[in-house]
């Protein structure tokens, strides 16, 4: 096991992205190309980034990666916010994506904190 896999926040990015690509597999086919896979991106490059960020040499490399990463959780809010006023998603869904957002962003800055960076 890689030492990625044991962080709860990249668990947790991991079901995030899972949620996102079982959210926007009901989206309209005009979309699947465009706001669907925008999402679904941005959803996996969290993940990815804790994992590549964690076998860089240094705590600063790391850092920026976690950091990143967090931006890729900010485009998923914005991505969402989007697909809700299209009427992709409804509310409750969006709602609960949304408070993971809220939680993994958290994590990820405790961990850029807990790295003295």
């Amino acid at each position: 096991m890689f030492g990625f896999e044991k962080l709860d926040v990249w668990q947790k990015s991991v079901d995030l992205a899972d949620e996102v690509y079982c959210l926007t597999r009901d989206f309209p086919d005009y979309e699947k190309f465009g706001l669907a896979n925008q999402m679904r991106r941005a959803a996996v490059s969290i993940s990815s980034n804790i994992a590549e960020g964690s076998g860089r040499e240094s705590k600063k490399d790391f850092a920026r990666f976690l950091q990143i990463a967090y931006g890729s959780v900010m485009e998923v809010v914005s991505q969402l916010h989007i697909a809700q006023r299209q009427e992709f998603i409804p509310k409750e869904q969006a709602r609960k994506v949304y408070q993971d957002c809220e939680e993994i962003a958290r994590m990820l800055s405790g961990l850029k904190r807990s790295l003295g960076t």
